[in-house]
């Protein structure tokens, strides 16, 4: 029976060269939504594999991915399966990251990793190049120390969560049977404070979609048109003020249609978590206000209610100085985060049937939908949650608490309705980690933590103690 500490004490002694490991991989743009970072999304793929080969992981290897829109970013596969008998735990992680921009914001520029205050500053670090490593990291701590793994183990890891996962979707409903599995371990959470160990249970699904109007046949002068001709912008404008009331609430008929509210025991330990609302609008947000859907909490707001948010209209003339020009189209990217009894698909209908029909005079709208994920509530009564509880009360001396997350990972639902096993939610990130905005970091002591939590985690899932 494996006990883990000589791994442990691996990771520990070992601790330095994997953060300059991880700085390494933080280097490379690996934007997947940019075209033209094609090249570096892919050598971050052969970095984890390379990764990979270097702790003893066997048959790695990249799986190109691809869909109907276009040419995927590569996954990166591994496994180790000796140990017949016992569970077999998959590990996921994601190697793409978000744009940078605005890059003025930085303090550091964000794909030049720079330590400041105990973390490590730069676009990936937490979501999820630093935590993914954590994984690769707590493999090569137990197969160096130990001689083996004390479970059976598969891993996956993604170049395409950023831009909604089309690729692995696609491989784990066509080629399931390669990653058959007891259980999946995903570290691409955060913890709910700091110190406090965390078990995400809950995630909203979404739908990104793209709003477009149209208007004249071209662009057109605002002194010579302006009073005749359509304004696409200000018919976005219009659309966008109906889809949501000054209350919170969504205005689109049937949206709330089959909610499936949180339990009663799930309001009530939420009310016992260490959140300060002022703390959270001043640190974290940073407005004068808190907004949002009236009658809830901070809490249900972010983890069981539905969204809608604007995230650019991008179109017309937005240079220096002035242009009086009436743009023929305007868009707007608007996503709407879902919970769970709501479908993507429904959901896209009813918000596509809407904004059609409360187009204004002269407009033309279309929508698309960009990418889709399904909310997931997974279920803490297993014994892989309470591996990982115990595991990280371990490493942190305290209880693990339970939680929801507002984000959403796709892939988790696939892995529970293509593959059938349970999920383990264990991340490491912190809510002021700032993932998807300037000066993104990632605590290098929750980093090491990760890597020993993983350790035991998987000790414990073997039967250790």
């Amino acid at each position: 029976m494996m006990s883990v500490d000589l791994a442990v004490g691996f990771a520990k002694a070992n601790g330095e060269r994997f953060v300059e490991e991880l700085k390494a991989l933080l280097r490379i743009p690996s934007i997947s939504t940019a075209p033209e970072r094609v090249g570096d999304v892919r050598r971050a793929a052969e970095f984890v594999a390379d990764g990979l080969r270097t702790a003893g992981m066997e048959n790695v290897r990249l799986i190109e991915t691809s869909t109907a829109k276009r040419q995927g970013h590569p996954l990166v596969y591994g496994d180790w399966l000796k140990l017949p008998g016992k569970p077999t735990v998959l590990l996921y992680g994601h190697y793409d990251v978000q744009p940078a921009e605005p890059l003025e914001e930085w303090k550091s520029p964000p794909f030049e990793p720079e330590i400041r205050d105990g973390n490590v500053y730069a676009r990936g670090a937490v979501d999820d190049k630093g935590q993914m490593w954590m994984h690769v990291k707590a493999l090569e701590s137990l197969m160096t120390a130990e001689g083996g793994l004390p479970v059976n183990v598969r891993v996956i890891v993604e170049g395409e969560e950023e831009v909604g996962g089309e690729g692995i979707a696609a491989f784990v409903r066509e080629h399931g049977a390669e990653l058959k599995a007891d259980a999946a371990l995903v570290s691409d959470t955060e913890m709910f404070a700091p110190e406090l160990p965390t078990l995400c249970v809950g995630l909203r699904g979404m739908i990104y979609t793209e709003l477009e109007a149209r208007g004249a046949a071209t662009d057109l002068h605002s002194g010579i048109y302006g009073g005749a001709a359509p304004n696409p912008f200000v018919a976005l404008a219009q659309m966008i003020a109906k889809l949501k009331g000054e209350d919170g609430r969504i205005l689109i008929p049937g949206f709330y249609d089959g909610i499936e509210e949180p339990t009663a025991d799930e309001l009530k330990a939420w009310k016992t978590l260490p959140f300060e609302e002022e703390e959270y609008r001043s640190h974290e947000v940073g407005s004068n206000e808190l907004t949002g859907e009236a009658g809830y909490s901070v809490l249900e707001r972010t983890w069981s209610r539905p969204t809608m948010d604007v995230h650019g209209m991008p179109g017309g003339f937005i240079g220096a100085g002035a242009k009086t020009v009436i743009p023929a189209k305007a868009m707007a990217k608007i996503s709407f985060r879902l919970v769970p009894g709501m479908k993507p698909e429904s959901t896209f209908g009813k918000y596509k049937k809407f904004v059609e029909a409360i187009a204004p005079k002269g407009i033309q709208v279309s929508v698309r939908m960009i990418h889709s994920g399904e909310p997931i509530v997974v279920s803490t009564d297993n014994e892989y949650v309470r591996a990982a509880t115990a595991a990280m009360g371990e490493v942190f001396g305290k209880e693990t608490v339970f939680v929801r997350g507002g984000g959403s990972i796709p892939i988790v639902g696939d892995f529970v309705r293509e593959l059938g096993i349970p999920t383990v939610m264990m991340g490491f990130g912190l809510p002021d980690d700032n993932l998807h905005a300037p000066n993104e970091k990632f605590c290098l002591a929750n980093f090491h933590r990760g890597i020993e939590s993983i350790v035991r985690f998987l000790g414990k899932v073997g039967g250790g103690a």
